[in-house]
């Protein structure tokens, strides 16, 4: 999904925001022949995402600058690591390292904490994905720093799969059952889309199977729920459990025998990594 149009679109917009009619501090004090170099240094322990946008936020502003990134995506970094060296004329270097460094921040930040969650998990058949909760415009960024911390992804918008929520069974209860709805949704789409329902109660489990789903979300279910759950589904369709997750109960969920946990925080909670770009000017 990051993509290079992708990642140019992001990229753009963002140095548009930051110097929309140009670096008039750089302009006024560097001389326009002076060239620099720049490292990008780690403050503190992390995992790498956002070679991509770092080095295209170089590139778009002055393609004359040079990046060499020596941390590879997903790679784990301890606090003095040298990430990546930057070199070619100043002004663009420093027009363009504000920009760099938020979005490789940013994406080292998910990929991160999506390694925790990863990690306190090993061991089982379970993956950690993401969800749809995620900063605008940023989607694509955002879900592939999650992938570079071993983390996977949901489904990437509303277009790519049906996934009925609560609120959609709310508006159709009334109207037919939900094993109906369900068969009539499954017709309507085609062979190839994936269908996903959640549901809140374990008396919804059977209901939702004799439609046929792909995946059953098990959603805010208690540990004794969730096992129940599982055995109910009885691998007919995927479970995913999802709700009152965090680094404490990711675990215990995991061992309940389900085979997703959709985690929002990985992107709506992420801290961003402590990088610094020490620059010295020729």
């Amino acid at each position: 999904m990051l993509t290079p149009a992708a990642i140019d679109r992001v990229v753009r917009l963002a140095l548009e925001e930051d110097a929309p009619w140009g670096d008039i501090t750089s302009e006024a004090l560097i001389p326009s022949d002076a060239t620099a170099t720049a490292e990008l240094v780690a403050r503190e322990a992390g995992v790498f995402s956002g070679a991509g946008p770092f080095a295209a936020a170089f590139r778009i502003t002055d393609p004359a600058i040079a990046v060499d990134v020596s941390a590879a995506e997903g790679s784990r970094f301890a606090a003095g690591d040298r990430l990546a060296r930057v070199t070619g004329p100043a002004r663009g270097v420093l027009c363009a390292e504000r920009v760099a460094l938020n979005l490789a921040q940013r994406m080292s930040g998910i990929a991160s904490l999506t390694a925790r969650y990863v990690d306190a998990i090993a061991g089982t058949h379970v993956r950690i994905v993401d969800t749809r909760k995620t900063t605008p415009g940023l989607r694509a960024l955002e879900r592939h720093a999650v992938r570079s911390g071993g983390g996977h992804n949901h489904r990437f918008s509303l277009s790519d799969a049906v996934m009925a929520k609560d609120n959609h069974l709310a508006v159709v209860a009334g109207r037919s059952s939900i094993t109906e709805a369900l068969r009539e949704a499954r017709a309507r789409v085609a062979h190839t889309t994936h269908i996903e329902v959640e549901v809140d109660r374990l008396d919804q489990v059977e209901p939702v199977l004799a439609a046929g789903v792909d995946t059953i979300m098990l959603d805010n279910f208690s540990l004794d729920d969730l096992r129940e759950g599982v055995r109910l589904v009885a691998g007919r369709a995927v479970v995913e459990a999802s709700g009152g997750v965090d680094l404490d109960t990711v675990s215990a969920i995991a061992a309940t025998g389900v085979d997703v946990i959709s985690v929002g925080a990985l992107t709506h909670s992420a801290r961003s990594i402590d990088l610094g770009l020490d620059i010295s000017v020729g």
